[in-house]
């Protein structure tokens, strides 16, 4: 498959500039005052809000579990999907009525929804009880924006892609033995359904020292695992001619040490066969790997602007598969895609007959206002599409029962990490291949790695035992 311009790309965003934020701020008028954050959406989303939480108690707030105890209340949102935004709404109402009894508290929206100009128009227009919005640009500002809050609403929003903001080890992070790091921001492709490239912006790469730095630092805490985030991660070092190929920071990467390393979220045109060979050679390279598909169809590809043919992707999988042979792989599907016909349909299907996938996120097309794609005719019913859907999971659905299958009585290596939620007896953790596995064992074991039997497989998640 054609890779990109790679000098082409570097030149674009030449300019960068680098912002370094140490947090300075110090304040005793938010000591003990109480938090609440929700949020949808990606992984990203999530590491985003584990650096608002932690901007948040770094100058005294504290963390609540429940809306209706806190003081302020953030809405960390998302929006790819229209679903996401009826949520988000929806929670926000019923917010509103709690200002009734607390007339202080302060309702919050940032993330991707807030860089949509039609949702702040909304916002504007019907939502007003909202105290702040602010977007993906500048959450290292969310600090000064609570000290200078003036009354009613507040738009702070900003599209300054072009700086990479190093905040530090300020982030609250959700667990003690796994971490999220970014190592890049945005993305370039503009697939034509996608709202990311116009929420989040043009790629920008992080130094590669920091991100190492960060490994380092999560290493000597006692961290296990890392998961490198992008939206396209492996464009990483693309936009700036000083930096290391994605597949050399892997390479530096597993070089540190660290138990685990995964990363989060691949295009195809960007996957090298030095990633393949890098992943293969460092046994601390998780052999999980998410590739989106989003269609099978080469006529819907090229609508969708995915820049790869069924062919070209066939080709990779297939090379990623006979290279690292315990390779678990999922991806991405979209059905009822603007005038996706049966037979375009039927080629996703023979794609994933083939690829036999460990698992996939399904979702029916959601036109994004904005977007080239929310412009096109669809003359699909709804009835079609849910039938396509459900036509779908029930294939993906055999073959992750299969390939979980084919783990029953064999011994694997699991970092646990928590109560399972819904067996407060058993630990929750994951292979290697990121198979979901609860355990029976002691809960000193949380956060270390372990040998379990496989005793049970289901179609989402395995049960074992310790080996001892």
């Amino acid at each position: 498959m054609n890779l990109p311009d790679m000098k082409e790309a570097k030149s674009r965003n030449k300019e960068k500039v680098e912002f370094i934020y140490t947090n300075p701020l110090k304040s005793d008028a938010f000591s003990g005052k109480k938090y609440f954050i929700k949020t949808y959406g990606c992984q990203m989303n999530v590491h985003d809000s584990e650096e608002i939480s932690g901007l948040l108690e770094n100058i005294g707030f504290e963390r609540v579990e429940s809306e209706l105890d806190a003081d302020i209340i953030i809405l960390n949102t998302c929006a790819i999907r229209e679903n996401a935004h009826d949520k988000v709404f929806g929670f926000l109402g019923r917010c509103k009525h709690l200002k009734k009894d607390k007339p202080d508290l302060k309702l919050i929206l940032c993330g991707c929804m807030a860089q949509e100009k039609h949702v702040v128009d909304e916002i504007m227009a019907k939502h007003k009880y909202i105290d702040l919005v602010f977007g993906t640009h500048n959450i290292h500002e969310f600090p000064n924006y609570l000290m200078n809050l003036g009354d009613g609403l507040n738009i702070e929003v900003k599209s300054n892609e072009g700086n990479v903001y190093e905040t530090g080890e300020t982030f609250k992070r959700d667990s003690k033995y796994t971490a999220w790091i970014n190592i890049m921001y945005g993305c370039d492709k503009f697939c034509t359904y996608c709202i990311v490239p116009y929420t989040r912006g043009k790629e920008r790469s992080r130094k590669s020292k920091d991100i190492l730095k960060e490994v380092e630092c999560l290493k000597e805490k006692g961290y296990k695992e890392v998961t490198l985030l992008g939206q396209n991660v492996n464009a990483y070092g693309c936009d700036s001619e000083e930096e290391i190929s994605f597949a050399e920071l892997l390479e530096k990467v597993a070089q540190t040490g660290i138990d685990r390393i995964r990363f989060v979220t691949s295009h195809p045109w960007n996957f090298t066969d030095e990633m393949i060979n890098i992943i293969a050679k460092y046994p601390n390279i998780m052999p999980y790997i998410h590739l989106p598909l989003q269609s099978g169809s080469d006529r819907i590809l090229r609508l969708m602007g995915r820049r790869y043919t069924k062919e070209e992707y066939l080709q990779l999988f297939n090379k990623i598969k006979s290279t690292i042979p315990n390779a678990a792989v999922t991806t991405d599907i979209i059905v009822g895609f603007p005038n996706e016909t049966d037979e375009d349909f039927e080629e996703t299907l023979s794609v994933v007959e083939e690829c036999k996938y460990d698992g996939a996120f399904t979702f029916i097309y959601s036109p994004r206002e904005g977007t080239p794609a929310a412009k096109m005719d669809d003359k699909i019913a709804l009835s079609v599409k849910e039938d396509r859907l459900h036509r779908l999971n029930e294939i993906v659905n055999k073959y992750s029962n299969l390939n979980n299958q084919k783990y029953l009585g064999k011994t694997v290596k699991v970092l646990l990490v928590g109560n399972s939620e819904k067996d407060d007896s058993k630990l929750y953790g994951y292979t290697e291949t990121m198979k979901l596995v609860n355990v029976i064992c002691d809960k000193s074991l949380i956060g270390e790695i372990v040998d379990v039997k496989i005793t049970e497989a289901k179609s989402f998640s395995l049960d074992g035992i310790v080996e001892k």
